[in-house]
């Protein structure tokens, strides 16, 4: 797992363009393909609030490196053209006052579902946060095992 972080306030891709963040994204997964033997069919991006925007966007951007995409709380996907079809796992509070749901999961989801994805949504009660079960739902969907 990598954990890079965006060169500004928020991901590049938030403000209308991808930019110097994939840079850092490519160079990470460069640098790991070199040092481990990676499964290239279970390749996962995923992120939360506007990282989750950020991953949605790379994500599917890139379907064909990407097999799954996790989004917990997104608000939107940033326009790019769209490769291949990763599994895609959203999560949303109910009352997210930060990015809220009826603007934002409940408009994506069902776009996504149209354009032929296979997506898992999850809605919980609470706010703009990423609660344990839904974290461990995420973590068991992508088939991770435990160590």
């Amino acid at each position: 797992m990598a954990a890079p972080s965006s060169r500004g306030s928020t991901w590049d891709g938030i403000r209308g363009a991808f930019g110097p963040d994939v840079d850092v994204i490519n160079r990470a997964l460069e640098r790991i393909f070199q040092l481990v033997s990676v499964d290239l069919n279970r390749v996962a991006i995923g992120g939360f609030s506007d990282g989750a925007s950020y991953a949605l966007g790379l994500g599917l951007a890139n379907g064909n490196l990407f097999s799954d995409v996790v989004a917990f709380s997104p608000g939107f996907i940033p326009l790019a053209p769209k490769a291949g079809k990763p599994r895609v796992f959203v999560s949303h509070g109910d009352g997210d006052s930060v990015l809220p749901i009826d603007r934002t999961s409940r408009r994506l989801v069902p776009s996504l579902v149209r354009d032929g994805y296979e997506v898992t949504y999850r809605e919980f009660a609470g706010p703009h946060t990423v609660p344990g079960p839904v974290v461990q739902e995420a973590v068991a969907w992508l088939g991770w095992q435990p160590w």
